[in-house]
């Protein structure tokens, strides 16, 4: 038998500069030391199944990641988050913990976008209204990624500003986040000619499809 539980938690602090794969580590780690029976994979390396919905690039916080865990027996889920909280590293923190049907799509498969809160140095923090206008209005914003072109703009579904002050600005983004159609921040900024500005960039949140 096979019981899967979803984990809201939030990556702060140190936490932010590990690797999606270290960070997946530290899950495991964590589970082990909480005592969770811990469903393994089969063959010659046996790992805990865990699975994040998207990972969360190198630099970036995240308000409300999510994970699924799954187990070879049923763990009430206050006790599971009782249990995991007393065994995961700094910067991980634990927000919530849900029972998921083992049957229901794989959690990636149902991301469809990400919601970010982008901290931007800037002297002229007036000027970006202009260039947000601007950007919201192109018809294409072709780009680059890694030597292949793509457009960017039907990737930002939202882009506002949240905040205004003398030497900074805090962007909101709305970006898709579908396999093969994910909005990037910094491809973002570098569309509005702030890229080589000091940013900081956390993921408030993680739509998904209904």
């Amino acid at each position: 038998m096979k019981y899967r539980l979803r984990l809201t938690y939030s990556v702060r602090g140190p936490m932010r500069y590990s690797s999606n794969l270290d960070r997946m580590r530290a899950w495991a780690r964590a589970a082990r030391r909480a005592g969770l029976p811990l469903l393994y994979s089969q063959g010659f390396n046996p790992r805990p199944r865990i699975q994040v919905a998207a990972p969360l690039p190198v630099g970036f916080a995240g308000a409300a990641e999510m994970l699924d865990l799954w187990l070879v027996q049923p763990v009430e889920p206050p006790a599971a988050r009782q249990r995991l909280a007393r065994t995961l590293p700094e910067g991980l923190a634990l927000l919530q913990v849900a029972p998921i049907d083992p049957a229901a799509p794989p959690l990636p498969t149902c991301v469809q976008a990400a919601e970010y809160r982008v901290l931007v140095e800037t002297a002229a923090p007036a000027a970006v209204h202009a260039r947000l206008k601007a950007l919201l209005s192109a018809a294409s914003l072709p780009r680059q990624r890694r030597g292949r072109s793509y457009d960017l703009r039907p990737l930002v579904q939202r882009l506002w500003v949240e905040r205004e002050q003398p030497a900074e600005v805090t962007l909101g983004m709305l970006l898709a986040a579908r396999e093969g159609a994910t909005g990037r921040p910094e491809e973002v900024l570098d569309a509005l000619d702030l890229a080589d500005r000091f940013f900081r960039v956390t993921r408030q949140r993680l739509l998904f499809a209904a």
